[in-house]
């Protein structure tokens, strides 16, 4: 998280090997960024398991919790997709769980932010475009191309929108994983700046380290607020591409 030790803001984010391990030339290690992921992981299924497995007629507070994750989800799926993304709703709410508790993970101190490593936001990303694209083919076979080709677009235009489209499709990945790096590591990066000034400016007086301190509590919050807005906006641009997918409009 951005309050841990250090004088570097950007040293929070270093992968680093946990456990050495390898085979011949080939680096097995086990790195804070796969301990952390593993953590998320396990977190996951024991809150949807676990809380859910003793299930009593009058639910306590975190079979209530989990009871309304799973509506949570289901009425995105059905607002953006419609009856026809039920059967994505296993998927969709993994992923919107995994990179919720990644994200609040990273919130705790001394622990290691997942999801503010491009290869893993970016990873993400291409499962989602690499499955919408499988969905998309499955349902309309080469229709799917059509895609690329908005009704009512003039047949003079379609060598000039075609590349448009295409390029847009596959930036999707890109601004997809993008997003949800660049929020997480830019606000982790200014709590970590932040959170610099309180003790030097509080050795000199009470006063001025309470300014920073006041701005790292604000920013706590805000970051809080970040880790869940983030998941679901991954997940709801997740039922959008779904939608396209399916519906072709």
């Amino acid at each position: 998280m951005a309050t841990d030790s250090g004088h570097n803001p950007l040293e929070q984010f270093a992968v680093s090997s946990a456990v050495e391990f390898g085979i011949g030339d080939l680096d097995l290690a086990i790195t804070n960024s796969a301990i952390w992921m593993m953590a998320a992981t396990a977190l996951v299924i024991i809150f949807t398991t676990v809380f859910i497995g003793r299930r009593s007629m009058v639910p306590g507070r975190m079979q209530s919790l989990v009871e309304i994750s799973y509506e949570f989800i289901a009425n995105m799926l059905e607002d953006n997709v419609g009856d026809q993304g039920r059967p994505f709703f296993p998927f969709v709410f993994t992923l919107f769980m995994f990179i919720l508790f990644c994200n609040m993970l990273g919130m705790l101190p001394y622990s290691f932010t997942v999801t503010s490593q491009i290869v893993v936001t970016f990873g993400l990303a291409l499962v989602v475009f690499i499955g919408v694209t499988i969905v998309g083919f499955v349902k309309h076979g080469l229709g799917f191309f059509k895609f690329f080709l908005p009704q009512g677009v003039p047949g003079f235009l379609a060598p000039l929108v075609i590349p448009i489209e295409i390029l847009s499709y596959l930036i999707r990945p890109v601004s997809l994983g993008l997003r949800l790096f660049a929020n997480l590591t830019a606000g982790h990066t200014m709590l970590k700046v932040f959170a610099g000034f309180v003790a030097p400016l509080g050795a000199l007086w009470i006063l001025p380290g309470a300014v920073p301190m006041a701005a790292v509590i604000g920013l706590t919050l805000l970051e809080f607020a970040i880790a869940f807005l983030q998941a679901y906006v991954f997940a709801v641009l997740s039922c959008i591409y779904l939608h396209d997918a399916i519906h072709m409009h």
